[in-house]
């Protein structure tokens, strides 16, 4: 097997900082298309479009079309040709899926819905209020959308984790309209696990429906489909694309791209731990792994650990791949060094491995979801802690955070005012609403605060029964 090609970067050289941003920006060629996709765009529209405009195309098209749109894009880019009865799954194939998957499948299932519903539902912010007495209240009111969709990726495997990691938090914040579209594969639409997680979760708009054609569908509805409110979950650059296109129309969780880690380690740290958690990213395929360490013997050890461990994986060349592509081992001169280029490449997954994890984490302001110490992997997080896998990658952990149940509840202010309340702040703002030239919102201020209000008005006499003849 041909040795392992990882990139070394050394962040006392003088171009580290450039290397830095050029490896967090690997996963944004939003707009260049690999040669296979250049080929089928151009098969599929008579014309080399880029990934933006072939994306715009699916959309518009999916939003003017409906139901036709849908079915010609399956068949273009999923090869499968179904009929409109058949994109949607029906209650008894789900049940099906259920009830002869195997109990141990379900076992596993519920433990981990316990303990996202649990994590989850402790993270519910409250109704709030402020209430100065004979003057005003201030209240802020949460409320649950009303419908959720649930993008689930199936291309190369089936991820019922995504489902459990989705579907729950949305459940925890009290949504009860939740539709989950799924590739038509036997990865996904046709997956008995993934049919049987959605039976399990209690989610019965179930449809095979992949790809930015998925995303459009449930963003403006087609027969059978009504829109949702947000769409949430990973997928390829084509449902990213499709997922930045449909917002506005419906909101989304975040443009979440291939899975990447940060393993932060030093002397204390066991090189094949490290190299387990840098492969384990990096099977992905793309999956972007990163070690950085300011003790230099471990550069070394972890090359020679993941050659080790690569041959021994049954994704070797997947996961060789993308370390090879994507991957770096990074040398920093001391620990300043290296939180400095964490918060730089602001890490979907940071993995610390040293002897203070805590303090270091203490100096970390980007990163998408921290795992401390030696026995805490990534995978723990992306199967069944509680928190969600769904992450900011790409380095958008400098501004967003990871999926909660929080993000499926909208906030609502609330205000009431007394007469004596009001007086109490007019001032303040008739000044600064003239000072905006905004003379009719002074007006409705100083109309209320200034007078004694309008004459009662005398309440309605009740109407006489009709009499019984």
């Amino acid at each position: 097997m041909p040795t392992l090609k990882l990139r070394r970067i050394d962040l006392s050289a003088s171009n580290a900082t450039a290397q830095l941003i050029k490896l967090r920006e690997q996963f944004r060629g939003d707009d260049v298309a690999t040669p296979a996709n250049k080929k089928l765009y151009t098969a599929v529209f008579g014309e080399p479009l880029t990934p933006v405009q072939a994306v715009e195309r699916i959309c518009t098209d999916v939003r003017d079309k409906g139901m036709s749109a849908v079915l010609q894009y399956t068949e273009a880019f999923d090869k499968v040709k179904l009929k409109p009865d058949a994109i949607r799954v029906k209650p008894s194939e789900l049940a099906e899926a259920h009830a002869t998957i195997g109990d141990e499948f379900l076992e596993v299932l519920r433990q981990i819905r316990y303990n996202v519903m649990q994590f989850q539902s402790g993270l519910l912010h409250r109704d709030a209020e402020m209430r100065v007495s004979g003057k005003h209240e201030l209240h802020l009111r949460y409320r649950p959308l009303k419908r959720v969709g649930v993008y689930c990726p199936g291309g190369g495997a089936a991820y019922p984790s995504t489902l459990l990691m989705t579907v729950c938090p949305a459940q925890a914040a009290g949504v009860e309209q939740i539709v989950v579209c799924l590739p038509p594969k036997d990865t996904g639409g046709y997956s008995k696990e993934m049919l049987a997680t959605c039976h399990e979760l209690g989610v019965t708009d179930v449809f095979r429906i992949g790809g930015a054609q998925a995303i459009a569908a449930m963003a403006y509805g087609i027969d059978g489909l009504t829109p949702v409110d947000m769409i949430v979950g990973p997928g390829n650059q084509p449902v990213a694309l499709a997922k930045r296109f449909v917002f506005g129309q419906v909101a989304i969780d975040c443009l979440a791209g291939p899975s990447e880690i940060v393993v932060v380690a030093d002397d204390s740290a066991h090189p094949d731990y490290v190299a387990l958690d840098l492969i384990a990213q990096a099977e992905h395929a793309p999956g972007a792994a990163i070690l950085v360490t300011w003790y230099e013997p471990l550069i070394e050890e972890v090359q020679n650990s993941l050659e080790k461990r690569l041959a021994k994986l049954s994704r070797a060349d997947l996961a060789r791949e993308s370390l090879e592509r994507y991957g770096a081992l990074i040398l920093g001169a001391d620990k300043q060094a290296a939180i400095d280029c964490v918060n730089e490449l602001a890490p979907e997954h940071l993995h610390i491995q040293t002897r203070d994890p805590d303090a270091f984490m203490d100096e970390v302001d980007n990163a998408g979801a921290v795992f401390l110490g030696p026995f805490t992997p990534v995978a723990v997080g992306d199967y069944a802690a509680g928190p969600s896998h769904v992450l900011p990658t790409g380095g958008t952990a400098r501004f967003s955070s990871g999926l909660n149940a929080n993000d499926f509840r909208k906030r609502t202010s609330v205000l009431r005012f007394t007469r004596n309340g009001l007086k109490e702040i007019a001032e303040d703002v008739i000044y600064l609403a003239n000072k905006e030239g905004l003379t009719g919102h002074a007006a409705s201020v100083e109309q209320r605060a200034h007078d004694n209000g309008p004459a009662a008005r005398p309440k309605p006499k009740p109407e006489k029964a009709a009499q019984k003849k």
